[in-house]
């Protein structure tokens, strides 16, 4: 069959038209979506250093969870600018909201232990029950905290053991803070023969107390009988001092209270001798 020139012309003109006007739209969407993925870059950097400035008014609001919410932000709006570019070329959105929703929740699931780590983590940087520097104990994990975040806790026993504990063991259990309040108490108890002076011995807990810096006046240092044996009397001196002294004065108030009573013939009773091993048998 023969071709028909001028259909063959018609035909072809008639792509080139269809091509021409695909290019047209498609460098339209194209161009757009250039824009699009500029203004949305910008608009998400711009919002990004918002958060961060304006959360970092907010007195005591700790700076990992500053850039945590800000970072947040900044990708959520990246991921809205990448679908609404896809739309530009006639991709169904919806199909992939739906998508990233089933890998949101997979990953999620996948993840459960470390979302949980993150979640705690939040709660510890919001909530504060701890600071970096501050003595706790959590459960059996105890020391100084030097970094919280969001996934794990770093902290550093009293004989410099390092310790990484997940934030979701250190939130989900009874804290001790021993620094937070700033003051503590200490109990220092010595036992003293029954024979001696039981109010002098009083007087020079109380006496040496007085005399040291380290221990608030307010409450007032207390010396009391805690309990009576056979032949012995135990002896509390009670006092407050700040946090940072707690271990430092306990030590030296012990050693002390022991001078003193040696200097002052306050005797402390030793403990009886040890029965002798009964011989052996000889065959």
């Amino acid at each position: 069959m023969p071709i028909d020139p001028q259909n063959t012309l018609l035909t072809v003109q008639a792509g080139l038209a269809q091509l021409s006007t695909l290019i047209v739209s498609y460098s339209f969407s194209a161009i757009g979506a250039i824009i699009l993925l500029v203004v949305g870059y910008i608009v998400a950097g711009l919002a990004e250093r918002s958060i961060f400035a304006g959360l970092g008014h907010i007195h005591g609001f700790d700076a990992t969870l500053r850039h945590f919410f800000s970072k947040i932000v900044r990708y959520a709006i990246l991921i809205l600018v990448v679908i609404m570019v896809l739309g530009q070329f006639g991709v169904q959105t919806a199909s992939i909201i739906a998508a990233i929703g089933a890998i949101g929740l997979a990953i999620g699931l996948a993840l459960q232990g470390t979302l949980q780590n993150i979640a705690a983590g939040i709660m510890l940087l919001a909530l504060r029950p701890f600071r970096i520097g501050e003595s706790v104990e959590v459960g059996a994990i105890s020391g100084s905290i030097e970094e919280i975040g969001l996934f794990a806790t770093r902290l550093r026993t009293a004989d410099g053991v390092y310790i990484l504990a997940p934030n979701s063991t250190l939130w989900n259990q009874p804290v001790r803070n021993f620094s937070r309040n700033g003051v503590r108490r200490s109990d220092i108890s010595l036992s003293i023969g029954s024979w001696n002076d039981i109010d002098g011995a009083q007087k020079t807990l109380l006496a040496l107390a007085g005399a040291e810096k380290r221990i608030r006046r307010e409450p007032a240092p207390i010396a009391f009988v805690a309990s009576l044996g056979d032949t012995t009397v135990l002896l509390t001196l009670r006092y407050w001092t700040s946090a940072a002294d707690y271990f430092s004065t306990n030590i030296d108030m012990t050693k002390r209270a022991k001078q003193a009573f040696d200097s002052e013939g306050i005797s402390i009773p030793l403990p009886p001798p040890e029965a002798p091993a009964p011989e052996a048998r000889t065959q």
